[in-house]
């Protein structure tokens, strides 16, 4: 353990370096450790190579576990995460080329905006939800590349509780409640986390009930973000394919449809009422729309209420949209 590693080499190498060094000095194979922290043998070569998916701090402990190191990979992690996102040309590479724009944007946005209309945003997924979803996609072709999408998929969500996390505004189509992905432990799990994660001030979570209608947004995902300097991108996402939208007559396009979508929805006391009545098995009724209606315009009207574009002030890091 005494070997000097390399000062030229990233935190993701100086890992994979001691990686390497402890499983040796365990006499373990890659294999052998793998199986150790329920991960593939090839996740274990990635990592000592620094290529593929950064580590997580889960798997980061439960190598330390493994290997008996005291806390020493675990240590490492966030060092490693942080330079994800100073060089994300090595993390993005994992996803498709269609969306590595996208994500590599977000990465940096100070304030992210989404309808989600069939399935719980990346950002706020579970493990077990993740996976459920990803391994029904078509744009993975081993098992290797599914679980660094998996990886890189939860790494994205540790820079909602970093320091000056961006705002997050969800807005979740009701399917996304009642289709049980994964079965019913796993929906069960998710709908926890989204009650969970509302509570932090960077989060915002509303629900647009089926009693709506139809929409400009059904299509798929249509999400926005803003960079620090102010630049406002939109991304709009189908089952296999997605596009960056930079025009600004089109992002301002976007930007209504998905005002209009937030107006419509459920406030956000209701919407969260909806969703633990969905995980509790219960058939809530949904406020019928005038109702609700009535409530997000008299909010619209109060001091610091959601506000349309046009009239919303402007956000800071960690407020809340």
């Amino acid at each position: 353990m005494a070997k000097e590693v390399d000062s030229s080499s990233s935190m993701a190498e100086l890992y994979g370096k001691r990686l390497k060094l402890l499983r040796t000095a365990r006499g373990l194979t890659q294999k052998q450790l793998g199986a150790l922290v329920a991960v593939e043998h090839s996740r274990i070569a990635q990592l000592e190579r620094a290529t593929g998916a950064r580590p997580t701090l889960e798997l980061s402990r439960a190598l330390d576990m493994a290997l008996g190191t005291d806390g020493l990979l675990a240590d490492l992690q966030p060092h490693v995460y942080r330079e994800t996102f100073l060089r994300p040309h090595i993390y993005w590479k994992t996803f498709p080329d269609w969306s590595r724009a996208w994500l590599e944007k977000q990465a940096q946005a100070i304030e992210i905006r989404t309808y989600a209309g069939h399935t719980a945003p990346g950002l706020l997924q579970t493990p077990e939800y993740a996976r459920a979803t990803l391994r029904v996609g078509r744009t993975w072709k081993t098992t290797a590349q599914l679980e660094e999408r998996i990886e890189a998929r939860l790494a994205r969500q540790e820079r909602l509780s970093a320091p000056n996390p961006p705002a997050l505004w969800v807005v979740l189509d009701e399917a996304v409640l009642r289709r049980p992905v994964g079965g019913p432990e796993v929906m069960r799990g998710q709908l926890a986390h989204l009650l969970s994660i509302c509570a932090r001030p960077n989060i915002t979570v509303q629900v647009l009930p089926f009693s709506h209608g139809e929409h400009s947004a059904m299509g798929g995902s249509l999400s926005f973000c803003t960079l620090p300097d102010g630049t406002e991108l939109a991304y709009t996402e189908g089952a296999d394919t997605g596009q960056l939208v930079e025009d600004l007559t089109d992002v301002k396009s976007y930007g209504i449809s998905y005002d209009h979508l937030r107006a419509e929805a459920l406030p956000s006391s209701m919407s969260l009422e909806l969703i633990r009545s969905c995980m509790e098995g219960d058939s809530a009724r949904v406020p019928a729309p005038p109702q609700h209606r009535r409530m997000a315009q008299v909010h619209l009207k109060q001091p610091g209420g959601w506000g349309l574009r046009g009239s919303r002030r402007r956000l800071g890091r960690g407020a809340r949209p």
